[in-house]
Protein backbone atom coordinates (compact mmCIF):
# COMPACT_ATOMS: atom_id res chain seq x y z
CA UNK A 1 0.00 0.00 0.00
CA UNK A 2 1.59 3.52 -1.46
CA UNK A 3 0.82 6.23 1.08
CA UNK A 4 1.38 9.62 -0.51
CA UNK A 5 -1.13 12.54 -1.22
CA UNK A 6 -2.60 13.08 -4.83
CA UNK A 7 -1.18 16.18 -7.01
CA UNK A 8 -4.01 18.37 -6.11
CA UNK A 9 -3.19 17.18 -1.98
CA UNK A 10 0.25 18.55 -2.07
CA UNK A 11 -1.03 21.60 -4.30
CA UNK A 12 -3.30 22.81 -1.73
CA UNK A 13 -1.02 21.59 1.15
CA UNK A 14 1.55 24.42 -0.61
CA UNK A 15 -1.11 26.85 -0.93
CA UNK A 16 -2.55 26.75 2.83
CA UNK A 17 0.91 26.72 4.45
CA UNK A 18 2.02 29.96 1.97
CA UNK A 19 -1.50 31.82 3.59
CA UNK A 20 -0.54 30.60 6.65
CA UNK A 21 3.02 32.20 6.46
CA UNK A 22 1.94 35.20 5.53
CA UNK A 23 -1.42 35.96 7.52
CA UNK A 24 -1.13 34.09 10.62
CA UNK A 25 2.19 32.87 11.59
CA UNK A 26 3.86 36.24 11.97
CA UNK A 27 0.77 37.65 14.41
CA UNK A 28 -0.29 34.48 16.15
CA UNK A 29 2.11 35.18 19.41
CA UNK A 30 0.40 39.21 19.71
CA UNK A 31 -3.07 37.78 19.09
CA UNK A 32 -2.28 35.03 21.85
CA UNK A 33 -0.84 38.21 23.78
CA UNK A 34 -4.35 40.21 23.53
CA UNK A 35 -6.45 36.70 23.88
CA UNK A 36 -8.28 38.13 20.78
CA UNK A 37 -8.71 37.08 17.69
CA UNK A 38 -8.52 40.21 14.84
CA UNK A 39 -12.47 39.81 12.97
CA UNK A 40 -11.11 40.80 9.58
CA UNK A 41 -8.91 37.08 9.99
CA UNK A 42 -12.31 34.82 10.05
CA UNK A 43 -13.91 36.64 7.75
CA UNK A 44 -10.32 36.49 5.10
CA UNK A 45 -10.84 32.24 6.62
CA UNK A 46 -14.21 32.40 5.61
CA UNK A 47 -13.76 33.67 2.56
CA UNK A 48 -11.46 30.69 1.68
CA UNK A 49 -14.01 28.16 2.26
CA UNK A 50 -12.25 26.78 5.25
CA UNK A 51 -15.36 27.42 7.43
CA UNK A 52 -17.46 25.08 5.22
CA UNK A 53 -14.78 22.67 4.22
CA UNK A 54 -16.40 19.77 4.91
CA UNK A 55 -19.69 21.06 4.16
CA UNK A 56 -21.53 19.63 0.95
CA UNK A 57 -21.51 21.66 -1.66
CA UNK A 58 -25.35 22.12 -2.37
CA UNK A 59 -24.98 23.88 1.40
CA UNK A 60 -22.60 26.38 0.14
CA UNK A 61 -19.71 24.38 1.43
CA UNK A 62 -16.49 23.07 0.03
CA UNK A 63 -16.98 19.04 0.15
CA UNK A 64 -13.24 18.73 0.71
CA UNK A 65 -12.38 15.05 1.36
CA UNK A 66 -11.16 14.57 4.75
CA UNK A 67 -7.68 13.77 3.87
CA UNK A 68 -7.21 17.52 2.52
CA UNK A 69 -9.43 18.91 5.81
CA UNK A 70 -6.81 17.00 7.62
CA UNK A 71 -3.93 18.94 6.09
CA UNK A 72 -5.85 22.39 6.61
CA UNK A 73 -6.14 21.57 10.48
CA UNK A 74 -2.10 21.14 10.70
CA UNK A 75 -1.03 23.58 8.35
CA UNK A 76 -3.11 26.41 10.34
CA UNK A 77 -2.52 24.22 13.31
CA UNK A 78 1.36 24.87 12.50
CA UNK A 79 0.57 28.63 12.72
CA UNK A 80 -1.97 29.29 15.65
CA UNK A 81 -3.56 26.58 17.70
CA UNK A 82 -6.64 29.08 18.47
CA UNK A 83 -7.15 29.91 14.76
CA UNK A 84 -7.28 26.04 14.10
CA UNK A 85 -9.73 25.51 17.21
CA UNK A 86 -12.33 27.94 15.37
CA UNK A 87 -12.16 25.12 12.46
CA UNK A 88 -13.06 22.41 14.96
CA UNK A 89 -15.64 24.13 17.12
CA UNK A 90 -17.57 25.91 13.61
CA UNK A 91 -17.18 22.19 11.90
CA UNK A 92 -18.29 20.55 15.03
CA UNK A 93 -21.50 22.27 14.94
CA UNK A 94 -21.66 22.23 10.76
CA UNK A 95 -21.04 18.69 10.87
CA UNK A 96 -24.07 18.02 13.85
CA UNK A 97 -26.44 19.78 11.85
CA UNK A 98 -25.30 18.04 8.31
CA UNK A 99 -25.87 14.62 9.99
CA UNK A 100 -28.81 15.28 12.49
CA UNK A 101 -30.30 18.36 11.82
CA UNK A 102 -34.15 18.57 10.23
CA UNK A 103 -34.48 19.60 6.95
CA UNK A 104 -35.35 22.87 8.03
CA UNK A 105 -32.49 23.40 9.93
CA UNK A 106 -30.04 22.05 7.27
CA UNK A 107 -31.40 24.57 4.86
CA UNK A 108 -31.88 27.87 6.73
CA UNK A 109 -28.11 27.14 9.08
CA UNK A 110 -25.75 25.39 6.60
CA UNK A 111 -25.75 27.91 3.89
CA UNK A 112 -24.65 30.59 6.64
CA UNK A 113 -22.28 28.70 8.71
CA UNK A 114 -20.50 27.39 5.13
CA UNK A 115 -19.79 30.83 4.29
CA UNK A 116 -19.02 32.19 7.71
CA UNK A 117 -21.74 34.50 7.64
CA UNK A 118 -23.00 33.22 10.92
CA UNK A 119 -20.02 31.34 13.60
CA UNK A 120 -20.92 28.40 16.01
CA UNK A 121 -19.84 27.02 18.99
CA UNK A 122 -20.47 24.01 20.97
CA UNK A 123 -20.98 23.80 24.07
CA UNK A 124 -20.94 20.62 25.75
CA UNK A 125 -18.71 20.97 28.81
CA UNK A 126 -19.88 22.70 32.31
CA UNK A 127 -18.52 23.91 35.54
CA UNK A 128 -18.54 20.47 37.56
CA UNK A 129 -18.83 18.31 33.73
CA UNK A 130 -16.24 17.29 31.69
CA UNK A 131 -15.21 14.23 30.55
CA UNK A 132 -18.62 12.55 31.67
CA UNK A 133 -20.46 14.24 29.15
CA UNK A 134 -23.15 12.22 29.36
CA UNK A 135 -24.14 13.67 32.64
CA UNK A 136 -24.84 17.28 31.87
CA UNK A 137 -26.48 19.41 35.07
CA UNK A 138 -28.06 21.93 32.34
CA UNK A 139 -31.67 21.37 32.08
CA UNK A 140 -34.34 21.63 29.49
CA UNK A 141 -37.92 21.58 30.48
CA UNK A 142 -40.74 21.52 27.27
CA UNK A 143 -43.63 23.95 28.37
CA UNK A 144 -45.57 22.88 24.95
CA UNK A 145 -43.99 25.06 21.94
CA UNK A 146 -40.54 25.74 23.47
CA UNK A 147 -37.90 24.63 25.70
CA UNK A 148 -36.93 26.44 28.73
CA UNK A 149 -33.12 26.02 30.20
CA UNK A 150 -31.08 26.35 32.85
CA UNK A 151 -27.71 25.88 33.54
CA UNK A 152 -23.72 26.61 33.25
CA UNK A 153 -21.91 25.79 30.27
CA UNK A 154 -17.79 26.55 30.81
CA UNK A 155 -14.86 26.49 28.35
CA UNK A 156 -16.64 27.44 25.13
CA UNK A 157 -14.18 27.93 22.35
CA UNK A 158 -15.20 31.26 20.54
CA UNK A 159 -17.97 31.32 23.00
CA UNK A 160 -17.62 35.46 23.08
CA UNK A 161 -18.13 35.96 19.40
CA UNK A 162 -20.19 32.96 18.61
CA UNK A 163 -23.92 33.53 16.82
CA UNK A 164 -25.62 30.14 17.48
CA UNK A 165 -24.29 27.65 20.21
CA UNK A 166 -25.34 24.06 19.91
CA UNK A 167 -25.78 22.94 23.44
CA UNK A 168 -26.78 19.83 25.20
CA UNK A 169 -28.96 19.81 28.05
CA UNK A 170 -31.04 17.19 30.19
CA UNK A 171 -34.55 16.77 29.21
CA UNK A 172 -36.68 14.45 31.26
CA UNK A 173 -33.34 12.72 32.34
CA UNK A 174 -32.03 12.40 28.37
CA UNK A 175 -29.27 14.25 27.42
CA UNK A 176 -30.72 16.23 24.38
CA UNK A 177 -28.91 18.99 21.72
CA UNK A 178 -30.42 22.62 20.98
CA UNK A 179 -29.63 25.85 18.94
CA UNK A 180 -29.40 28.13 21.16
CA UNK A 181 -29.16 32.00 19.38
CA UNK A 182 -26.70 34.57 21.30
CA UNK A 183 -29.54 37.26 21.66
CA UNK A 184 -31.74 34.36 23.33
CA UNK A 185 -33.32 36.12 26.43
CA UNK A 186 -32.06 34.31 29.18
CA UNK A 187 -28.62 33.88 27.76
CA UNK A 188 -25.59 35.48 29.34
CA UNK A 189 -22.27 35.00 27.70
CA UNK A 190 -19.07 35.65 30.31
CA UNK A 191 -15.50 36.23 28.48
CA UNK A 192 -13.01 33.98 30.21
CA UNK A 193 -9.47 34.85 30.01
CA UNK A 194 -5.70 34.00 31.48
CA UNK A 195 -6.33 30.57 29.88
CA UNK A 196 -3.07 28.39 29.70
CA UNK A 197 -2.83 28.29 26.12
CA UNK A 198 -5.07 28.42 22.74
CA UNK A 199 -5.60 32.22 24.55
CA UNK A 200 -6.71 33.82 21.54
CA UNK A 201 -9.77 31.37 20.96
CA UNK A 202 -12.23 33.60 22.75
CA UNK A 203 -13.44 31.67 25.40
CA UNK A 204 -16.82 32.08 27.37
CA UNK A 205 -18.88 30.41 29.83
CA UNK A 206 -22.62 30.71 29.24
CA UNK A 207 -25.44 30.88 31.70
CA UNK A 208 -28.67 29.89 30.58
CA UNK A 209 -31.50 31.56 33.28
CA UNK A 210 -34.68 30.19 32.02
CA UNK A 211 -33.45 30.91 28.30
CA UNK A 212 -36.37 29.96 25.97
CA UNK A 213 -35.73 27.98 22.77
CA UNK A 214 -38.46 27.28 20.13
CA UNK A 215 -39.17 23.82 19.99
CA UNK A 216 -38.28 23.99 16.33
CA UNK A 217 -34.68 24.37 17.64
CA UNK A 218 -34.07 20.66 18.92
CA UNK A 219 -31.59 19.35 16.94
CA UNK A 220 -32.56 15.16 16.65
CA UNK A 221 -34.61 14.06 19.09
CA UNK A 222 -35.14 13.62 22.97
CA UNK A 223 -32.19 11.44 24.36
CA UNK A 224 -30.59 12.00 21.04
CA UNK A 225 -27.93 14.32 22.24
CA UNK A 226 -24.78 12.17 23.74
CA UNK A 227 -24.78 8.89 21.80
CA UNK A 228 -25.49 10.30 18.40
CA UNK A 229 -25.01 14.42 18.34
CA UNK A 230 -22.16 14.91 20.58
CA UNK A 231 -20.43 11.36 19.58
CA UNK A 232 -20.26 12.32 16.05
CA UNK A 233 -19.68 15.95 16.27
CA UNK A 234 -16.89 15.29 18.76
CA UNK A 235 -15.77 12.60 16.46
CA UNK A 236 -14.50 15.57 13.67
CA UNK A 237 -13.44 17.22 16.47
CA UNK A 238 -10.97 14.73 17.49
CA UNK A 239 -10.11 14.60 13.91
CA UNK A 240 -9.21 18.22 13.93
CA UNK A 241 -7.17 18.17 17.05
CA UNK A 242 -4.66 15.28 15.97
CA UNK A 243 -3.95 17.47 12.65
CA UNK A 244 -3.91 20.18 14.92
CA UNK A 245 -1.08 18.67 17.21
CA UNK A 246 0.50 17.59 14.02
CA UNK A 247 1.07 21.28 13.04
CA UNK A 248 2.45 22.62 16.37
CA UNK A 249 5.13 19.36 16.47
CA UNK A 250 6.45 20.99 12.81
CA UNK A 251 6.51 23.86 14.58
CA UNK A 252 8.51 22.84 17.34
CA UNK A 253 10.84 21.12 14.40
CA UNK A 254 11.41 24.19 12.55
CA UNK A 255 11.73 26.35 15.08
CA UNK A 256 14.30 24.16 16.30
CA UNK A 257 16.45 23.24 13.31
CA UNK A 258 16.63 27.05 12.96
CA UNK A 259 17.74 27.97 16.37
CA UNK A 260 20.16 25.43 16.51
CA UNK A 261 21.35 26.47 13.42
CA UNK A 262 21.60 30.12 14.26
CA UNK A 263 23.07 29.70 17.47
CA UNK A 264 26.59 28.56 19.09
CA UNK A 265 27.36 26.73 22.89
CA UNK A 266 31.61 26.00 23.65
CA UNK A 267 32.41 27.75 19.88
CA UNK A 268 29.53 25.20 17.75
CA UNK A 269 26.58 25.20 16.68
CA UNK A 270 23.95 23.67 18.89
CA UNK A 271 22.81 21.56 15.81
CA UNK A 272 26.32 20.15 16.11
CA UNK A 273 25.82 18.48 19.61
CA UNK A 274 24.90 14.89 19.41
CA UNK A 275 22.30 15.06 22.48
CA UNK A 276 20.88 18.39 19.92
CA UNK A 277 20.50 15.50 17.14
CA UNK A 278 18.70 13.40 19.01
CA UNK A 279 15.81 15.33 20.29
CA UNK A 280 15.83 16.41 16.57
CA UNK A 281 15.47 13.10 15.11
CA UNK A 282 13.01 11.97 17.84
CA UNK A 283 10.76 14.91 16.93
CA UNK A 284 11.19 14.07 13.05
CA UNK A 285 9.95 10.16 13.54
CA UNK A 286 7.15 11.16 15.92
CA UNK A 287 5.97 13.59 13.71
CA UNK A 288 5.97 11.35 10.88
CA UNK A 289 3.84 8.88 12.54
CA UNK A 290 1.63 10.68 14.04
CA UNK A 291 0.64 12.76 10.57
CA UNK A 292 0.42 8.74 8.75
CA UNK A 293 -1.90 7.85 11.99
CA UNK A 294 -4.14 11.00 10.84
CA UNK A 295 -3.78 10.52 7.51
CA UNK A 296 -4.98 6.80 7.91
CA UNK A 297 -7.77 8.31 10.03
CA UNK A 298 -9.08 10.31 7.68
CA UNK A 299 -9.20 7.87 4.85
CA UNK A 300 -11.52 5.56 6.87
CA UNK A 301 -13.34 8.38 7.47
CA UNK A 302 -13.69 9.04 2.98
CA UNK A 303 -14.86 5.54 3.09
CA UNK A 304 -17.16 5.67 5.69
CA UNK A 305 -14.99 2.16 7.47
CA UNK A 306 -16.45 1.52 11.20
CA UNK A 307 -13.09 1.43 12.40
CA UNK A 308 -12.25 5.03 11.51
CA UNK A 309 -13.80 6.64 14.89
CA UNK A 310 -11.49 4.09 17.00
CA UNK A 311 -8.28 4.75 14.55
CA UNK A 312 -9.00 8.40 15.08
CA UNK A 313 -8.72 7.79 18.99
CA UNK A 314 -5.66 6.33 18.25
CA UNK A 315 -4.45 9.90 15.96
CA UNK A 316 -5.38 12.38 18.42
CA UNK A 317 -3.62 10.22 22.03
CA UNK A 318 -0.72 9.70 19.68
CA UNK A 319 -0.09 12.98 18.52
CA UNK A 320 -1.13 14.85 21.14
CA UNK A 321 0.93 13.16 23.76
CA UNK A 322 3.72 13.50 20.68
CA UNK A 323 3.37 17.17 20.77
CA UNK A 324 3.56 17.68 23.96
CA UNK A 325 6.62 15.55 24.63
CA UNK A 326 7.91 17.45 20.93
CA UNK A 327 7.11 21.04 22.64
CA UNK A 328 8.72 20.27 25.90
CA UNK A 329 11.81 19.48 24.31
CA UNK A 330 11.98 22.51 21.87
CA UNK A 331 11.46 24.62 24.76
CA UNK A 332 14.67 22.94 26.61
CA UNK A 333 16.61 23.44 23.31
CA UNK A 334 16.00 27.00 23.52
CA UNK A 335 17.15 27.21 27.38
CA UNK A 336 16.34 30.36 28.83
CA UNK A 337 14.87 32.01 25.44
CA UNK A 338 12.35 29.14 25.50
CA UNK A 339 10.79 30.54 28.48
CA UNK A 340 10.07 33.99 26.76
CA UNK A 341 7.34 35.03 24.64
CA UNK A 342 9.83 36.07 21.74
CA UNK A 343 10.30 32.85 20.87
CA UNK A 344 7.18 31.18 19.63
CA UNK A 345 8.28 27.64 21.51
CA UNK A 346 6.39 28.72 24.97
CA UNK A 347 3.24 29.21 23.59
CA UNK A 348 3.59 25.89 21.34
CA UNK A 349 3.96 23.78 24.84
CA UNK A 350 1.14 25.91 26.29
CA UNK A 351 -1.25 24.87 23.24
CA UNK A 352 -0.03 21.10 22.86
CA UNK A 353 -0.90 20.62 26.64
CA UNK A 354 -4.36 21.75 25.71
CA UNK A 355 -4.87 19.55 23.58
CA UNK A 356 -4.11 16.71 25.77
CA UNK A 357 -7.55 17.87 27.72
CA UNK A 358 -9.87 18.91 24.88
CA UNK A 359 -12.11 16.62 22.58
CA UNK A 360 -11.40 13.50 24.86
CA UNK A 361 -8.43 14.05 27.73
CA UNK A 362 -5.57 11.40 27.33
CA UNK A 363 -6.80 9.12 29.74
CA UNK A 364 -10.19 8.90 27.79
CA UNK A 365 -8.27 7.92 24.65
CA UNK A 366 -6.48 5.18 26.89
CA UNK A 367 -9.54 3.92 28.03
CA UNK A 368 -11.48 3.74 24.83
CA UNK A 369 -8.70 2.28 22.59
CA UNK A 370 -7.57 -0.18 25.13
CA UNK A 371 -11.19 -1.42 25.39
CA UNK A 372 -11.04 -1.41 22.01
CA UNK A 373 -8.11 -4.12 21.85
CA UNK A 374 -9.59 -5.94 24.45
CA UNK A 375 -12.89 -6.41 22.22
CA UNK A 376 -10.70 -6.97 18.69
CA UNK A 377 -8.80 -9.75 21.16
CA UNK A 378 -11.75 -11.45 21.86
CA UNK A 379 -13.64 -11.16 18.68
CA UNK A 380 -10.37 -12.75 16.78
CA UNK A 381 -9.73 -15.48 19.52
CA UNK A 382 -13.30 -16.50 19.10
CA UNK A 383 -12.95 -16.73 15.17
CA UNK A 384 -9.67 -18.57 14.81
CA UNK A 385 -11.18 -21.04 17.71
CA UNK A 386 -14.35 -21.45 15.25
CA UNK A 387 -11.62 -22.30 12.36
CA UNK A 388 -9.52 -24.49 14.31
CA UNK A 389 -13.04 -26.45 15.05
CA UNK A 390 -14.23 -26.21 11.25
CA UNK A 391 -10.71 -27.55 10.14
CA UNK A 392 -10.56 -30.37 12.67
CA UNK A 393 -14.30 -31.68 11.59
CA UNK A 394 -13.31 -31.48 7.70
Amino acid sequence: MKLELTPQQKSYQAEIRALVNEEIFPEAGEWDRKEFTPPELIKKIAQRGFLGAVLPQEYGGEGMDMISYGILNEEIGRGCSSIRSLLTVHNMVSQALCKWGSKSQKDYWLPKLALGEIIGAFALSEPNVGSDAKSVETTATFTGNAYILNGRKKWITYGQIADVFLVFAKCDGKPTAFLVKKNNPGLLIKPMSGILGTRASMLAELQLNNCEVAAENLVGKLGFGFAYIAASALDYGRYSVACGCVGIAQACLEACIQYTSDRKQFDVYLKEHQLIRQKITQMIANIKAARLLCYQAGYLKDINHPNSIIETSIAKYFASTAATKIANDAVQIHGGNGCSSEYPVERYLRDAKVMEIIEGSTQIQEITIAESGYQDYFISSVSSDWEGKLIRRV
